[in-house]
């Protein structure tokens, strides 16, 4: 793959330097989110429910550039994980432009909806995304689509509509319905970003995640370089605004987003590793609620929920910090040193994080050492490992991104 030569950011050095020292030391289509509690189904969609369906499962997107591929593992009670098979997706992964430990710069793009059963999956570097629906631990009924933009990454579902976010060129975000086959295009929802990308885009300046509000009205995007974090009202037919509304990051280098149980949207920043606490309003705009806590640590970019508690990888340092939000929704650490686990010589380059629906076990994928690790969430938020699974793709020039977990 070519190389662009381009004037780097002090934020652009610190991150390839960063990951420089790991690396020395050791269409159309969307992908899902799990449905919103509560979602019931009926008639057919009950039947289809019945039929299929993620069991006990984690699912690991291998991102090879020649053949990209799921990876899947059936997950015994104690959270320990063993091989059950590997997937073609039918499409390429995809290595974006001086990536210093993940390929794909983003969150979300691998993602498995409980309610239609479905995993989807992006294919970076064929511009196109696949569903499978699940049986257990198995994939089965292959469904390939155009993602209606350049170098698909991330994935967000919210009931029949899922959009993915397209990360070269210009950006965008692309709508699809979810049908029993999988994914068919929604008219009249391609909305462009607005960015200045290459094709292939430079990891800092393209977007980091798309994202549904856990009541499906709004759907968000972080866009790094430009420090925004951009909002699309959404009507009842799942089409977005013409226009999103752009509000300013509280800190630099928006990247991941997750809610609360209260519906409250955290967003992990790259540059100083914190994260921002808002409010989404129905208009598009955004109230902080908490701005940039720190946590102490390298490069926070990915961020995950478990009940009151959140996850968040540290890819600069290989770490792992949890935090705790109150009734309030006040985000705190859950230890004053802002790790959860310590790293170890098999878990270098901490990137996607993934909890299983039941929220008793937390996985992270650990780029540069090509390992999955486990872990036990205690009631305090503390984690216990349970166990590495090896021989996944490394980063090297791509390497694995992209985990799901059930």
């Amino acid at each position: 793959m070519s190389r662009h030569i381009r004037r780097r950011s002090p934020l652009q050095i610190k991150l390839t330097i960063v990951g420089a020292g790991i690396l020395a030391a050791a269409a159309a289509v969307t992908a899902v989110t799990v449905a919103s509690a509560g979602e019931v189904a009926h008639g057919h969609d009950a039947v289809k429910q019945a039929e299929a369906g993620a069991d006990h499962a984690v699912f690991v997107q291998g991102n090879e550039l020649k053949g990209n591929t799921i990876h899947v593992f059936k997950r015994a009670q104690d959270g320990t994980l063993s091989a059950a098979g590997s997937y073609a997706t039918g499409g390429k992964g995809g290595d974006q432009v001086d990536a210093p430990t993940d390929s794909l710069a983003s969150q979300g793009s691998l993602v498995y909806d409980d309610r239609s059963g479905l995993l989807l999956a992006v294919n970076a570097g064929s511009n196109t995304v696949t569903s499978f629906r699940v049986k257990g631990q198995k994939l089965t009924d292959r469904q390939v689509v155009s993602s209606g933009g350049d170098f698909p990454a991330s994935i967000a579902v919210s009931g029949r509509v899922a959009y993915v976010m397209n990360a070269g060129g210009a950006g965008s975000v692309e709508g699809f319905r979810l049908r029993a086959g999988g994914l068919a295009p929604l008219s009249d929802t391609h909305r462009s970003l607005g960015l200045d990308n290459e094709k292939v885009p430079l990891f800092s300046s393209s977007p980091g995640q798309v994202a549904f509000t856990p009541g499906g009205r709004e759907l968000v995007v972080t866009t790094k370089s430009a420090n925004t974090v951009e909002v699309f009202p959404v009507a009842r037919d799942g089409r977005p605004a013409r226009r999103a509304v752009v509000n300013d990051s509280a800190g630099a280098v928006p990247f991941a987003i997750t809610f609360d149980k209260a519906g409250r949207m955290l967003v992990a920043e790259a540059k100083d590793s914190t994260v921002s606490t808002y409010k989404v309003r129905a208009d598009g705009t955004l109230k902080t609620v908490q701005k940039s806590l720190p946590n102490g640590q390298d490069t926070l970019c990915w961020l995950e929920r478990a009940g009151d508690f959140f996850y968040g990888g540290n890819t600069g340092n290989s770490t792992v910090t949890g935090y705790r939000t109150d009734r309030h929704g006040k985000l705190a650490l859950t230890n004053d040193v802002g790790v959860a686990t310590p790293p170890s010589a098999k878990s270098q380059g901490v990137i996607d994080l993934a909890v299983t629906k039941d929220q008793k076990f937390l996985y992270v994928q650990n780029a540069t050492s090509g390992t999955v690790d486990g872990f036990r969430i205690g009631r305090d938020g503390s984690l216990t490992k349970v166990g590495t699974t090896a021989g996944l793709p490394p980063f090297a020039e791509s390497g694995m991104e992209g985990i799901a977990a059930v």
